[in-house]
């Protein structure tokens, strides 16, 4: 029985140990003391370091981990003696128990630090001997030295990690052993440890590699693994940062690492204080860039190598990066103050950077400037945002100041010209003489009138002469400024220069536009986009003049029409040609879309995209794919050009083939390990070596299978000659092909199983067939029909040869070399032997003898297994390959891939000498790997994650089952109990959702490839013919090369910015587990993050932040490389750019490729990644390229119909769309996170990531503003693409689109928008608008022209001038009142807009794919989705408009499955589409009731539909794409789950999702200024017009058109008022006389129906007038809280505002309602759930999935 002090040392040793890669219990990684040390504690680091430590000696000396863990403690005690940081005192109290259970185990349980110090030597000695420290480096070194390509690359991996271990706990002891002594006296210290001892610990701790954290070059600490350091352009680069001799001297005490010596940046350190970590980032950085240009020449840089110099950038590109004349300023004096030092013998710290009692820059410098700008102090801001007197007064003191800061400006040209004037012009001098004139009397005049103002008062003289002589400057300043702005002036101006009048003007204007200069493009990219808007314009107008006539129309309307309508004219003509006008302005959208559909059409065509589009064009064009991939993907090699040059064809076919091979089986294992295709489809997809064992070029087996059998059949059946016959098969290459290589590969196999005689009868027969060919008689020589006997003892004999050597397979291959020599010789063979005799006669006697086949050389050369096993294939295997690979994605990609094979781009360069990049992603707190929770918990229906994608991917679902050894039916519950299959499981389940695994794990594919290309480049450099040792055969040990890792390393890093992962670790998230695994799982992986220290100073809590990278290390542990502390919350912006602008510090090299968490990347493309960054260094246009865009590729497009329509929708515009923008239209801008940047012109032009509040919500286009303003170059590019995730859900698209609309609203007010708008020519500036700002406003255009159409129609019907017109219309035959009124087939024309989408189907996927695909949309309602996303965004972006307050919308990547509940739809979708549907609605009954129609029911149905099919889409459509939408139990849960929302009345803490006036509050939230309350009122003003005209229509109303029936009305409306506010009572406040109200209830009521009969009874009023009654009020209601919500502070004031809310209630029920009915009356038949589900799920499970199963779930509780 175990004891409690037993059962506690388990649990120690349970929690000290951290298993993090899920080992015992997959779920959730132990965790323990060692992981839980707080990063409070200062040095939180070292104290993990020891605890680990203590983990790992746990089992071989329990007292020696005791010493550690109480050392740690000490540690603790010391940093934080009071336990004021975060967590520490309950690491402190965990801790402590642990040393107290451990102590209870001793001998009286004291401590003798004497004794643990001997015990700390005596095992230091014994872990060394143990682990013979002392071999393992030689052991490692040896190793290193005979493993360039011998093979043992995996043996040396384990070595190195091994001694780092090693190491790394020899270090802990001795660090602690030399602590523990400090503790002691210093004599008794000293007898401790032995001079000897000393010597041992100082030589284990100088092998500190993996210690001294280190990010990718090891500056800081030397390295054994990492060869990076050894790469010349690396030394040359350390060495021009060396410390010379001319500079001061550093002081003795400054610290200097012992791995290298002190360099320029010490200096810098030590001067200005700058942070230590923060010089180590930008020393690294330096180095890399340095070394990477160096490597850019090519040269050998011999044994001292040196940097080579150049300049990239001129003088004002570098003045660029100076954002602000403060910033200037501060550089200025730094520069000065380090001029002065530099002087001096001795370095001395800068006084602008010293305090009392510290240097720091970032205290005195960068702290400061945080405070003001995290302030945000202005002067409304001192007024409480009031503009009153005392405001405008503050306001103006601007004036004065601005006076004589020109003055001192002024001044300060004078003194700064000064020894210029002797060689200056006259005009120059004279400027600067009236200038310092001018500004000096200004100065005085302003300052001192605005003196006396102030002191006489706002009525006086003084002030208005103040204010007059201000507002003519400033009215001419802006007038000046306003002419400059307009291109056509500000190049006159230019042009007019050597006027003196223009250059006097000029220079009083002082035109100061620095951002935003030079934006024109060359002449021909001019021409080209001009001739395009031509185009386009030609035909808007042509449109404009020929179809709707405006101009004609009106004038001959107004000269036909002589009713007298007094004041009815202007409205009339405005009800009949306002939707003409707003269809001119927004027609210009659909006009360019179809151009720029056109013309990207034929650029697809012209860079050849979609040329292989199918599996069959795959197969036809392989033979060409070694060649295109050596002359676009692989540099060049002399050896090839040798080989092109001398014409021999087949020799470079070979050539090409042989290196191919490596590159294209990688690519085909990669798709096996990520489960795309089988083990079978993988051995018919690689490409044998091509090792020149057999004469001729090797293809993969899924071309050539079956093919001999076919050959075999051809050979049978033909009658014809040998040429004939020959020329049957040659027709299919690949047949010709198999026939060849089986020809020649059963003579390989034979002579080097053969010996003697055997070989001697295999040249005999060899030569007789090459005799018969020659002579044409093979068909006489050898019966041909026999040819199937032939062939089945080739595969049984080699079918035997596959095994292992053994003897009774030995004797099994004599027998089948002696059954083939009968066949051949018995059946086969008819020639003539005479003319050999003497061969044959030896062949024959051996035969005899036994001899032939005595002896067999059994194949054990692995070549020629590999040769045996691919002839047995080829003889065995009768199957078609046509459909491998089976996967569409496997398809997909593999199409992509060869089809950009033959695209244009540029030539590849060595790794060695391509350019740099680093990948750059941003993760908040999305899912990083699914646990099994997740995966297995089920949604109502019973229907689970894993259940789902094992439906959604079966195939793929078989696969992953085969590759980690399981059989197809196993159960997923067996799966469970290996933890190993769990981690695989969960791997497989996030690489298909959009997790941060899948991104990770694409991104690192980089990496991966470069390690294979600069492999691959080593052995051509040595080698450049295949041969013996063939480059597939040494491919195989490429990841494990490390100078390849270093290759890598030096030109690839990839950084996570996980904002909180610090909070995550220290509240234990599974997110931060999994992000801790998946640096494991990549070593080059980075993690940036923010930390948040909270401490007391002085009693005060005190809060400090810093920005940290940190890697894994060799436990598995986070290792710190970089702690760089910031002077305040680096959020002061939103949260996802400033997440970036935080880590931009911790990339590397010349370019960053920005990639969101929802994204991934494939092997094969990221082969093109060198090819791509060539980009940079190519023409196009004007200006270099900045941003290289890169082509998407949606990869969530089957899950369901609505992630389709995304998908396709997003394709449309990532491809063509944006193909257009950046040629030739040159305003492509940054949309998206695949784009690569060009990494230093951006963060010296202010970063990638502009993040103010609300205004740069979507952050990723102002990359691309801030690109162009600054003379860059954004261009596209296609060969080459990226995955990306998309919402797949209803819900998540609209959160996403409104998202951006409202972000796009956002940029409508931005200073970025507002300079290209004014900068750009006209025609660039409208290809900027419409793909734009303009793109969301003829969006919105397109809604509000429904709108001005209907209620033009219902002003028409209402008035009863529509009738009286169109009468008249008739009688003059006035057709053009017809076209006016029939408006609403003009907007019809917005099907145009899908063109775009048709076009590109047609290009990459072909026409009758396209057709069909198209047409399948159509048949899912995609119409009803796109309809629905109009008025998602036109509802954001007009909100955005009128009240601005954008914000981030979280919409979730999950996949959709589970039934979305009535009241959550109703609540998203409530404002933004049912309340508009319903207006809609209601304008199309009042037209259908009063309007006139002389077509009758046909031409109302022509002129409506559209606006109906609009109305239906926005009321339905939430409920028509939600799974289990139409399912009655679902239905009746949804209303009483909706019903319970809309009553509950919540109270403080209810959220909206609970209570339904919760959610009414937020709703209102957004009206909170006062221009947002008038522009509301004023919109909801329309609905007051319905009520205006209905009630002269009733039949109460008679002939009486006076104002008193309008006055009726309201006092009708107003009864009905009182009525519900009886009904509405609150119940609290009668709680008592319950019975009362009810009765007051009832008599109201019966009265109130009494009345409406009575009035039916004795007045006109008629049943149909109390409906068209209803249609009159119901919009007046609403108009009416629509206002009172709009001034909800007064309305609150007035103590209305519970009756409002009940109003508001009232009319949300009466919604509710109208949709609800409709969707339960459809719930009742079961054949709608069926329809509506395969009209959900069509594409996602037309690959075998059975729709039911999903629905009724895999849930055993089903049906009962």
């Amino acid at each position: 029985m175990r004891t409690p002090e037993g059962n506690w040392e388990r649990l120690v040793r349970a929690a000290l140990r951290k298993e993090r890669l899920g080992v015992g219990v997959p779920e959730q990684p132990v965790t323990g003391v060692a992981g839980s040390v707080p990063s409070s504690l200062a040095n939180s680091n070292h104290i993990d370091e020891i605890l680990r430590a203590a983990d790992a000696i746990e089992d071989e000396d329990p007292s020696i981990a005791r010493i550690l863990c109480e050392h740690a403690y000490s540690l603790a005690q010391k940093l934080d003696p009071d336990c004021e940081g975060r967590g520490v005192l309950q690491f402190k109290t965990g801790l402590a128990s642990v040393i107290k259970q451990k102590l209870a185990k001793r001998d009286g349980g004291t401590i003798n630090r004497s004794q643990d110090i001997a015990r700390l030597q005596e095992f230091y000695k014994y872990y060394r001997e143990k682990n013979k420290a002392d071999e393992l480096c030689a052991d490692e070194m040896k190793l290193r030295e005979s493993s360039v390509f011998s093979g043992n690359l995996g043996e040396l991996e384990k070595k190195t990690v091994k001694r780092k271990k090693v190491f790394a706990t020899l270090r802990i002891l001795g660090t602690v052993l030399e602590e523990l002594t400090k503790e002691m006296a210093t004599d008794d210290a000293e007898k401790l440890i032995s001079e000897e001892m000393k010597r041992v610990m100082e030589k284990d701790a100088a092998m500190m590699e993996d210690v001294i954290a280190y990010n990718i070059i090891p500056l800081d600490a030397p390295s054994m693994t990492n060869v990076i350091v050894d790469f010349p352009e690396v030394k040359a680069a350390i060495s021009s940062l060396t410390y010379q001799t001319s500079l001061p001297r550093l002081p003795s005490d400054f610290p200097l690492p012992a791995a290298r010596s002190a360099d320029v940046l010490d200096l810098l350190h030590y001067i200005f204080g700058f942070q230590k970590d923060n010089v180590s980032n930008q020393r690294e950085h330096i180095i890399h860039l340095l070394a990477n240009e160096q490597s850019r020449f090519g040269t050998d840089l011999g044994s001292q190598p040196t940097l080579h110099v150049r300049s990239s950038n001129g003088p004002s590109n570098t003045c660029q990066g100076i954002s602000s004349n403060y910033y200037l300023s501060i550089v200025e004096k730094m520069a000065g103050e380090l001029e002065e030092i530099l002087r001096q013998p001795v370095a001395q710290p800068a006084g602008s950077c010293t305090s009392d009692d510290e240097v720091s820059f970032l205290s005195q410098v960068i702290f400061p400037l945080y405070e003001v700008i995290a302030a945000g102090l202005t002067i409304i801001a001192f007024n409480n945002g009031m503009l009153n007197s005392t405001t405008l007064k503050q306001i103006l003191s601007l004036c004065p100041t601005y006076a004589v800061m020109k003055f001192i400006e002024s001044v300060l040209d004078a003194v700064m010209m000064y020894g210029a004037y002797s060689t200056s012009r006259r005009s120059a001098v004279t400027r600067i003489f009236w200038r310092f004139l001018w500004f000096a009397v200004a100065s005085f005049v302003v300052c001192y009138l605005y003196i006396k103002a102030l002191q006489d008062g706002s009525n006086s003289a003084a002030f208005r002469i103040y204010v007059f002589i201000v507002g003519i400057y400033a009215a001419f300043k802006l007038f000046i400024g306003f002419l400059m702005r307009i291109p056509f002036c500000h190049r006159l101006t230019d042009f007019c220069y050597r006027w003196s009048l223009v250059r006097l003007v000029k220079w009083l204007h002082q035109e100061n536009y620095y951002v935003g200069r030079g934006m024109y493009e060359k002449t021909t990219d001019y021409i080209k986009y001009v001739l395009f808007w031509l185009v386009v314009l030609s035909g808007k107008f042509s449109f404009a003049y020929f179809l709707q006539e405006s101009d004609l129309f009106l004038i001959t309307w107004l000269n036909s029409f002589n009713l007298s309508l007094d004041n009815y004219n202007a409205l009339t003509i405005l009800s009949l040609w306002a939707p003409i006008f707003a269809i001119y302005l927004l027609d210009i959208h659909i006009f360019y879309t179809l151009v720029s559909a056109v013309y990207g059409f034929l650029l697809g065509a012209r860079d050849r995209l979609g040329e292989i589009r199918s599996v069959e064009a795959l197969h036809t064009l392989f033979e060409k794919f070694p060649g295109a991939f050596m002359a676009n993907l692989h540099v060049p090699l002399p050896k090839r050009n040798q080989i092109s040059s001398s014409g021999q064809g087949l020799e470079l076919n070979r050539f090409d083939a042989a290196r191919f091979a490596p590159f294209w089986n990688k690519i085909v294992d990669n798709l096996r390990e990520e489960d795309y295709i089988n083990n079978s489809e993988r051995d018919l997809l690689i490409m044998p070596k091509n090792s020149g064992i057999v004469p001729m070029v090797q293809w993969p087996l899924f071309l050539l299978t079956s093919k001999i059998f076919l050959a075999r059949d051809t050979a049978l059946e033909s009658k014809d000659s040998q040429d004939d016959l020959w020329f049957k098969i040659s027709r299919d290459e690949y047949m010709r092909y198999a026939v060849e290589e089986c020809y020649y590969s059963v003579k390989v196999i034979l002579m080097s199983l053969l010996e003697k005689e055997g070989r001697m009868w295999v040249d005999r027969i060899y030569e007789d067939i090459h005799e018969s060919i020659r002579k044409k008689t093979i068909q006489n020589d050898f019966d041909l029909s026999k040819l199937h006997l032939v062939i089945s003892r080739i595969s049984a004999l080699t079918g035997i040869l596959k095994g292992e050597e053994n003897p009774k397979l030995l004797d099994g291959a004599v027998n089948a070399v002696q059954d083939l020599y009968d066949v051949v010789h018995h059946d086969v063979l008819t020639i003539d032997m005479r003319g050999n005799i003497d061969a044959w006669s030896e062949i024959m006697n051996a035969r005899a003898d036994g001899r032939l086949f005595s002896n067999l050389n059994w194949p054990k050369n692995p070549e020629l297994k590999e040769l045996i096993k691919r002839l047995y294939a080829f003889l065995t295997i009768n199957e078609s390959a046509a459909n491998v690979p089976r996967n569409l994605e496997a398809r997909r990609r593999l199409q992509f891939f060869t089809n950009s094979l033959f695209m244009k781009m540029p030539v590849s360069r060595p790794v060695s000498e391509m350019l740099s990049f680093s990948v750059f992603t941003p993760y908040y707190s999305e899912v990083v790997l699914y646990s099994l929770d997740e995966l297995y918990k089920k949604n109502e229906d019973g229907i689970s994650t894993l259940f789902y994608l094992q439906k959604i991917f079966p195939d793929e679902w078989k696969n992953f089952l085969s590759r980690i050894g399981r059989k197809e039916d196993t159960e997923d519950s067996e799966l469970l109990e290996s933890p190993r299959d769990v981690l695989e499981l969960r791997f497989w389940a996030s690489y298909r959702g959009q997790t941060l695994a899948r991104t990770v794990r694409g991104m690192m594919y980089y990496r991966k490839a470069l390690m294979l290309q600069s492999y691959m480049e080593k052995i051509a450099s040595e080698d450049g013919t295949p041969g013996a040792r063939n480059a597939t055969d040494i491919a195989e040990g490429f990841d494990l090369s490390p100078e390849a890792r270093a290759r890598a390393d030096l030109k690839f890093t990839y950084v996570v910015t996980c904002q909180i992962y610090g909070k995550q670790k220290e509240e234990r998230k599974p997110e931060a587990a999994d992000i801790a695994m998946l640096m494991q799982r990549n070593e080059a992986l980075r993690i940036a993050y923010i930390d948040v220290l909270e401490t007391v100073k002085s009693g005060k809590p005190h809060t400090e932040y810093y920005s940290k990278l940190v890697k894994a290390d060799i436990h598995g542990k986070d290792k710190e490389i970089y702690s760089i502390k910031l002077p305040g919350n680096p959020k002061l912006g939103e949260g996802k750019p400033e997440n970036q602008n935080h880590a931009i510090i911790f990339t590397r090299g010349n370019a960053v490729q920005t990639i969101d968490m929802n994204q991934d990347n494939y092997f094969e493309e990221a082969l093109k990644m060198r090819n791509l960054l060539e980009e940079f260094h190519c023409n196009h246009g004007k200006h270099k390229p900045t941003i290289l865009g890169v082509r998407e590729h949606v990869f969530t497009g089957s899950v369901s119909s609505l992630a389709l329509f995304m998908s396709n929708q997003e394709t449309s515009f990532v491809t063509l769309g944006q193909r257009v923008l950046a040629n030739p239209l040159k305003v492509r801008m940054h949309y998206g996170h695949p784009d690569v940047f060009d990494r230093v012109f951006h963060i010296t032009r202010g970063g990638i990531s502009k993040a103010s509040r609300i205004i740069n919500i979507s952050e990723d286009i102002y990359a691309g503003f801030n690109s162009t303003l600054r003379q860059g170059n954004i261009t596209h590019h296609e060969y080459i693409q990226v995955g990306k995730g998309r919402d797949v859900g209803l819900n998540q698209i609209a959160l996403f689109e409104g998202k951006v609309a409202g972000g796009n609203g956002e940029q409508v007010l931005s200073r970025d928008v507002y300079r290209l708008g004014q900068l750009f020519d006209f025609f660039r500036m409208m290809s900027f608008y419409v793909t734009t700002v303009g793109f969301y406003f003829c969006t919105m255009l397109t809604v509000l022209t429904v709108y001005i159409f209907l209620y033009g129609k219902t002003y028409l019907a209402l008035s009863g001038i529509g009738e009286a017109i169109q009468i008249r219309a008739d009688i003059l035959q006035n057709t053009a009142l017809d076209a006016a009124l029939n408006t609403q087939f003009l907007f019809q024309i917005g099907v145009f807009t899908a063109v775009p989408m048709i076009l590109g189907f047609i290009l990459e996927y072909g026409f009758l794919s396209a057709v069909v695909s198209f047409t399948t949309m159509q048949l899912q309602l995609c119409s009803v989705f796109f309809t629905f996303s109009l008025g998602t965004r036109t509802h954001y972006f007009g909100r955005t408009i009128l009240h601005g307050g954008a914000k981030y919308r979280a919409t979730g990547r999950g996949f959709v499955v589970r039934h979305i509940k009535f009241a959550e739809n109703y609540r998203l979708y409530s404002r933004s589409h049912f309340v508009k549907g319903l207006e809609v609605v209601l304008l199309l009954i009042i037209f259908l009731a009063y309007g006139y129609n002389n077509g009758g029911a046909v031409s109302y149905i022509l002129l409506s539909v559209s606006s109906w099919i609009m109305a239906l889409s926005w009321l339905f459509a939430p409920y028509l794409f939600n799974p289990s939408g139409f399912e009655w139990q679902k239905a009746v849960e949804d209303f009483r789950d909706w019903t319970n929302w809309l009553f509950y009345r919540g109270g403080i803490g209810v959220k909206g999702e609970e209570s339904w006036e919760a959610w009414w509050d937020e709703e209102l939230a957004h009206i909170h200024t006062l221009r947002g309350r008038i522009l509301e009122t004023f919109l909801s003003c329309r609905f007051f017009i319905f009520q205006y005209g209905i009630v002269y229509k009733l039949h109460a109303s008679g002939s009486d058109t006076s104002l008193t029936v309008y006055g009726w009305s309201w006092i009708v409306l107003a009864g009905l008022f009182i009525l519900f506010q009886v009904f509405t009572f609150s119940h609290k406040a009668w709680v008592n006389f319950q019975l009362p109200l009810r009765l007051i209830q009832s008599i109201t009521l019966l009265m109130a129906l009494a009345g409406v009969a009575v009035a039916i009874a004795i007045t006109e009023l008629s049943v149909p007038d109390i409906f068209a009654a209803i249609l009159a009020f119901i919009p007046t209601g609403w108009g009416i809280l629509s206002i009172a919500v709009a001034w909800k502070p007064l309305v609150k004031k007035m103590r209305l505002w519970k009756s409002v809310r009940s109003l508001a209630r009232l009319y949300d029920a009466g919604m509710g309602m109208f949709i609800f009915v409709p969707v339960a009356m459809f719930s009742w038949f079961p054949f709608v759930s069926t329809f509506q589900t395969r009209l959900l799920f069509n594409q996602a499970f037309s690959r075998g999935l059975e729709i039911s199963l999903i629905l009724a779930g895999n849930n055993p509780n089903t049906g009962l």
